[in-house]
Parts: C-alpha cells; structure tokens; sequence
C-alpha cells in the first residue's frame, strides 16, 4: 500500500498535488540504484502515455562515457555536477508542459538542493525495496562504482533512506514485479 512520507495528512493531498501535477507534470522516481527505478518508470510512463527518462541514460549519453568511467576519471563530485545539471533540464522540460516520468539516480535525491527542486515541480515517489532484493538484483554487476565495497554499500544503503523518506510517496516495491509495483502508484490519490 503506498504511504504518505511527508507533511500533509494524506487525505489532505489530492487537490494540492493534483494541482502541482497540472502545472508540472513530472513524476520523480527516487530510491536506492537497484530498486527498480527504471523498469517501474518505463511501465508507468507507457500506463500514463507520457515520456519515460532516466537521468544516468541522458548523462552517460551527453558525456559519451559511463557512468563508472565518469566515477573512476572524474570522482564523485564532478559526477554530482553533472547529474544535477542533466537533472535540472530535464525539469525544465517539465515545466514547459512535457508530461515525463524520471527515474532518478540512486544518490540524486540526497541533495538537497535537488530535493527543493522536485519538490516544487512535480511529485516525488520513493520506491523502498529491502536491501537483501537489491544485493541479488546487482549480483555480478561490475558498473556500479558505489557497490564495489560490500561494507560501504550497506551504509550507503542505510545512510540515504531518511533522504529518500522525504519524497512525496513511499511505494512499497519490494518485489521483481514491475507491473504490480506501478498498479499500486496508481492508485495513489494524484490520478
């Protein structure tokens, strides 16, 4: 059952955020990398007949790297750099009436400044998927430059879940099953 993480009393939300979604029509997906931000985003973009984006596709595609390559020759901060300025017009977009569904990556909701950002321009659903899922979901993978370190992965798994709870929504997607996961943001008051 989705579940309300911010301020408002849920019953509170419908005709506020209705309202925001009108003006900018953008639905931000944020969890932890693995949680099944893009797989989720694709369906509930087709469900909505809006356009589907994932911020780590349009960065890799704008710099004509990967995103492990840009960890491993320019650090962490430049890459939050970038991925912030992709971010950012990608709300633009928004903002100009393009209905759009983002998945974010998985650390871009733990800057605040992104946090302020989204808040103001759309509907932020933070897709919670249990840490025991997301290691066999990532099992083998070698591009991810934050899960190389098994112990500092587990932190940072920990550490950025009370970003992740100020999202708008909390969206139980603890399971492989896309579709289910996407029926219930859909029965979230805002459609």
């Amino acid at each position: 059952m989705p579940r309300r993480c911010g301020t408002i009393p849920y019953a509170d939300v419908t005709e506020e955020m209705l309202l925001k979604l009108k003006r900018t029509p953008g639905l931000y997906l944020v969890g932890f990398m693995g949680s099944g931000k893009s797989s989720i985003g694709r369906l509930l973009a087709d469900e909505l007949g809006w356009t589907f984006v994932d911020i780590d596709e349009d960065i890799e595609a704008a710099q004509g790297i990967s995103i492990t390559d840009i960890f491993d020759q320019r650090g962490e901060e430049e890459f939050r750099g970038i991925e912030r300025e992709a971010l950012r017009k990608r709300v633009r977009e928004v903002e100009y009436g393009k209905p759009m569904v983002v998945a974010l990556g998985g650390g871009a909701f733990v800057d605040s400044a992104n946090q302020k950002l989204l808040e103001e321009r759309g509907v932020t659903l933070w897709l919670d998927c249990s840490y025991s899922r997301i290691c066999a979901r990532l099992l083998g993978q070698t591009h991810r430059p934050l899960a190389r370190d098994p112990e500092k992965f587990r932190q940072l798994y920990e550490g950025r879940r009370d970003d992740y709870s100020k999202a708008e929504f909390r969206i139980e997607a603890d399971t492989d099953d896309a579709a289910a996961v996407v029926a219930e943001i859909l029965k979230l008051p805002i459609f």
